[in-house]
């Protein structure tokens, strides 16, 4: 063993010590081996920060920036209300996110399934009360091993395929890997939702949970526009969907005049306004939902939208310019472009129209205002802005241009018409031109901590492989297996497989360790198709660690957790996978 691969083992071994005790945060234990490595000349320092620039961390950070604008555009709850119910059981909800999950991954990359899925999951988190932490690792898990099951699915299942061409003169087709991934699949995702999930540790992240549930709800108005659906409907009918959103309909007013206890068989009419108590993030949800406008004076604000709108939370101190007076008394519309949203005031009932009524001190208002002057509304009112917990305004009306993006992109990734991450940088840049994403918004979605982790990671990585200490691992597996029987060599390929993956990426992997596979077929002379699917499947199976696949990377953030959180669930969950991969390739691919 040369002295380059002493360091190198001796680093990772420093590096995966320090992220499993957990004293230091992930990124700064990541970066400061990665500084160390090109002190010592492990890593060339013209390449030492090319893992920022890989291909596997643009994907990540480019994901949660389209993640958002799903959110924004209000894909996000037009999945929720047809698919999730908050109110299932936490096992429940992971059985049919997992295996709606696995299905997409099954025929579309399942870091785009991921993609699609994660700010459902965390949605129906928050609805529900409790961290996304419990949901999302079994989530990403979920997505993982669908894509097992077909050619497109996964990264290593392509790579596997073309060195299949090159080694042997044919690639596996699209469905080859659908016996033994499928099966490795189905008995993984029954674990996840029977059992795994039980080992996560219950960390709250922050993502799901309002910092603010304390205050009381806001006391909020939405008009009915013209041609709207609900028009001529009861309004029995709406308040079920304001209960399923978490909104109580306190009345309604009609020509000016509100009725309070209104009787729930009224027919609904165009222009009348909905007098409603709820949450700002529930009152979005009912807004996306029934495409209704922001009442009455939502023109002021309507030609900011496009360029980026924010919701403020703001507290009235005595000696306020609006204490003591009305919205429409200071002309908060027509001055500022700002839309009284909501009053939240304990204790006390609001009889009066939102912009009607005297602001009182200590009431807490909800504003509409144009992103770039927000900071000068409150100032100009007076008032003390609340931290800000992430409030935003979807886009409703252009949910369909914002999926039709993501699919277009998706398909022609899978497709291989264009690489995944330029087509996501695609997506991004549609969100910003199409307004559904706000440009000064995109690097507020990066978790930055991740992507100094993989950035770090990679180049590490790379070392490793160039120093030759992955060669030095395959040639003592070869030596190892000598003499052993074929199921026996295949369990050992899987579980270094495995290993490998969750140290370097699953891409990187299935490149190493599906020449070794072949050369472990010949040296025995049987078949190498078996080894390459072990290899295949192996690969992707990367679930020790929050680095082996950029799912798991992805929900590090989101999901508050550490990085030695992830073998808690992982480790059995590989267990199963050879468990049942093993007998069934030797059924399936014989030797």
């Amino acid at each position: 063993m040369s002295t380059h691969q002493i360091l190198l083992f001796t680093l990772f071994g420093a590096v995966f010590g320090l992220l499993l005790w957990g004293k230091f945060r992930y990124d700064m234990v990541a970066f400061a081996a990665l500084m160390v490595a090109v002190v010592l000349g492990l890593v060339p320092a013209k390449d030492a920060f090319a893992g920022f620039g890989h291909p596997a961390t643009l994907v990540v950070a480019l994901v949660l920036v389209v993640s958002a604008g799903l959110v924004r555009s209000g894909a996000v709850f037009l999945i929720t209300r047809t698919l999730v119910d908050s109110t299932r059981s936490l096992g429940a909800h992971i059985a049919i996110m997992g295996g709606v999950g696995g299905i997409l991954s099954a025929f579309m990359n399942n870091v785009a399934a991921l993609a699609l899925l994660m700010p459902v999951d965390i949605a129906t988190a928050r609805k529900a009360g409790r961290s996304p932490g419990l949901s999302l690792m079994p989530l990403s898990f979920g997505t993982i091993l669908g894509g097992m099951v077909t050619l497109i699915g996964t990264p290593p299942n392509i790579i596997i395929a073309s060195i299949r061409e090159d080694s042997l003169g044919e690639p596996f087709r699209m469905f080859d890997f659908a016996p033994v991934g499928g099966v490795a699949a189905i008995a993984g995702l029954a674990f996840v939702a029977l059992i795994g999930w039980r080992f996560i540790p219950n960390r709250d992240s922050g993502v799901g949970k309002d910092p603010m549930a304390e205050l009381s709800p806001y006391i909020s108005e939405l008009s009915i526009p013209n041609d709207n659906k609900i028009i001529g409907q009861r309004l029995r009918e709406v308040i079920v969907v304001a209960e399923k959103a978490d909104v109580a309909i306190l009345g309604l007013v009609r020509d000016g005049k509100r009725r309070f206890g209104t009787g729930r068989n009224l027919e609904l009419k165009a222009a009348d306004i909905l007098v409603l108590e709820a949450s700002p993030d529930a009152l979005d949800e009912f807004r996306s939902t029934l495409k209704l406008d922001f009442a009455p004076e939502g023109h002021a604000i309507e030609d900011a939208i496009g360029e980026g709108v924010s919701l403020v939370e703001m507290v009235v101190p005595e000696g306020s310019r609006i204490a003591g007076r009305t919205a429409q008394a200071i002309g908060l519309s027509w001055r500022k472009r700002t839309v009284l949203m909501g009053i939240a005031r304990r204790g006390k009932r609001i009889t009066q129209r939102l912009r009607q009524t005297q602001i009182e001190a200590g009431d807490i208002l909800l504003l509409l205002t144009p992103s770039e002057t927000s900071e000068d509304v409150v100032d100009w009112m007076g008032g003390l802005a609340l931290a800000d917990r992430g409030l935003a305004v979807t886009r409703d009306r252009k949910t369909w241009l914002a999926i039709a993006f993501f699919a277009g992109a998706v398909i022609a990734a899978s497709l291989g018409i264009i690489y995944l991450p330029i087509a996501l940088g695609l997506v991004v840049i549609a969100y910003v031109l199409a307004k559904i994403m706000p440009l000064n918004e995109i690097y507020d979605h990066i978790e930055w901590p991740v992507v100094v982790l993989l950035g770090s990671m990679i180049p590490l990585g790379a070392a490793l492989e160039a120093s030759g200490g992955t060669e030095l691992i395959a040639n003592s597996l070869v030596s190892l297996t000598q003499g052993w029987p074929a199921w026996l060599i295949l369990t050992v390929l899987m579980v270094v497989t495995m290993t490998l993956s969750d140290v370097l990426n699953n891409t990187a992997t299935a490149i190493v360790a599906a020449p070794i596979g072949i050369q472990m077929a010949q040296s025995l002379g049987v078949n190498p198709d078996p080894f390459l699917m072990a290899v295949a499947v192996a690969a992707s199976a990367a679930f020790l660690t929050p680095i082996g696949h950029k799912n798991n990377t992805l929900i590090l953030g989101p999901g508050g957790y550490g990085f030695g959180d992830y073998w808690r669930m992982g480790l059995p969950l590989e267990i199963i996978v050879i468990a049942v991969s093993i007998p069934t390739i030797l059924v399936v691919w014989p030797l």
